[in-house]
């Protein structure tokens, strides 16, 4: 059930119904774009006008962060559950290699890459990739890339890249790749690589994977956190008292003050 939060779309679907939905968008090779969206995504969509149109745009608006399913349970609309990216990745992938699909990977620098494709293939034996390639391209090389993408006839297609750069390849390309899955992974690659360790599962659970990467990558991902998770809790706050003191107020139409 698609529902608003904070002025973007939000899809409140569980894991399984998730994965089921990208599994028939394979079978059926009907086009199926899943983005995930987290505290993060949020506030930087609220400044910019084309990730948030691109967000609207795709079929599938995932719960990935823990923030998200907080903020929506407090305004009243019912979340079942998180859905990770990584984890649906992991799981899409599992079932290609029980079901014959061929997946493609796009993102990361190659030698990470190269590392998420052979831990692909010793944990799924009968996995049989599309096709890879590294996230460091030029506008000028996009059109190759599209068309490698498209001759290879994935079934689905993980793009490893940082927003919104993905999302502007996507609404560039999206309907020219005829893959009919595609998913947006942000640092997924990574993760399946053994380039970045996920935190461990009760800070998972406890909304503070935030955390866990800042203590992996500080230099980097410090003022990230602590600039965007700031503003997300402002945001939040304010929707929260304007609910509460307007009575009348639909909670999923909710909307955050400019």
């Amino acid at each position: 059930m698609r529902r608003e939060l904070l002025g973007l779309p939000i899809d409140c679907l569980t894991f399984q119904e998730t994965r089921d939905r990208a599994i028939e968008a394979m079978r059926e090779r009907r086009l199926t774009q899943h983005v995930a969206i987290n505290a993060a995504k949020l506030v930087k969509a609220r400044h910019d006008p084309e990730l948030r149109r691109d967000i609207a745009g795709s079929d599938i608006v995932g719960i990935d962060g823990m923030g998200i399913v907080w903020a929506a349970r407090l305004l009243g609309i019912r979340v079942p559950e998180r859905v990770a990216g990584v984890d649906l990745m992991l799981a899409l992938l599992r079932e290609c290699a029980d079901k014959g699909y061929r997946p493609y990977f796009l993102g990361a620098r190659q030698p990470v890459l190269d590392r998420a494709v052979a831990e692909s293939k010793r944990r799924w034996p009968g996995l049989v990739m599309a096709g890879t390639r590294d996230g460091y391209f030029g506008p000028e090389e996009e059109r190759a890339v599209v068309s490698a993408i498209r001759d290879s006839r994935a079934d689905c297609l993980f793009i490893g890249m940082p927003t919104p750069q993905k999302e502007r390849f996507l609404h560039r390309h999206r309907d020219a790749l005829d893959v009919p899955f595609i998913m947006g992974v942000g640092g997924g690659l990574d993760v399946l690589a053994g380039h970045v360790r996920r935190a461990p599962a009760l800070m998972q659970q406890s909304g503070l994977e935030w955390l866990y990467r800042i203590y992996q990558e500080p230099g980097r991902m410090w003022w990230r956190y602590a600039s965007t998770n700031a503003v997300f809790a402002g945001l939040v706050a304010r929707a929260v008292a304007a609910r509460a003191f307007s009575p009348r107020a639909v909670p999923s139409k909710i909307r955050a003050e400019g």
